[in-house]
């Protein structure tokens, strides 16, 4: 065990809320909260340097939602852990956050100290989803694939169109790690595991329609 405290930043556009989540966490001496910020575009740019565990993160925020925030943040930085805090319970809210790379979804009207029972969690590498959030993402029936972020859809349509990753990872400004572990995430949620059934799985939505790529 580290005698050293998580570090948590704080992002939300309502200064009550992120003020009232700073006072709770600062009774504990286990956390540290080293910033609070409002929008999603803050986080983004300041993670490398605040190098923060575990952030905090609403979904509807001005400028970049969370969902984007998320993805972005968990290229620039994989081991950070977010938690989303949110007032939405709908199942579709829910998997939208998991499946963007979130761990955790804590409703913000649960009791305080179900915020750092979800923080110690997420710390112990488990996924955590307050009550309300548990109840609403009841079950799929049928083993439905997981559904890819807009960020994976991208690469897909890459790839498909026999890119390599070093090419990927120039266009879009990220490293050739980060394109390596997309294609494993994108293979794993659709069951595929060579670039021709990824190819072939691209035509068979659609995806591919005007170019010239064929099997």
């Amino acid at each position: 065990m580290t005698d050293t405290p998580t570090r948590i930043v704080i992002v939300d556009d309502h200064p009550m809320v992120a003020e009232g989540i700073q006072s709770i966490l600062e009774s504990y001496d286990d956390v540290q909260v080293i910033a609070t910020l409002s929008t999603g575009q803050q986080i983004i740019d300041n993670v490398e340097t605040l190098r923060p565990d575990v952030i905090l993160l609403d979904l509807n925020m001005p400028g970049i939602g969370g969902l984007s925030t998320t993805e972005i943040i968990l290229e620039r930085r994989p081991e950070t852990r977010i938690l989303i805090l949110s007032m939405h319970d709908s199942p579709e809210y829910i998997s939208s956050a998991l499946s963007h790379g979130a761990v955790g979804y804590v409703l913000k009207d649960v009791p305080t100290e179900e915020i750092k029972r979800a923080i110690d969690a997420v710390m112990a590498g488990r996924r955590y989803l307050c009550t309300g959030a548990q109840g609403s993402l009841a079950p799929r029936e049928g083993g439905l694939r997981e559904q890819l972020t807009n960020r994976e859809q991208t690469i897909l349509l890459q790839v498909a169109q026999g890119r390599s990753n070093r090419e990927v990872a120039l266009d879009l400004d990220i490293s050739i790690r980060t394109v390596e572990t997309h294609r494993k995430n994108i293979k794993s949620k659709l069951g595929i595991s060579s670039t021709a059934g990824l190819t072939r799985y691209a035509m068979e939505h659609g995806m591919l329609q005007g170019t010239s790529v064929s099997l």
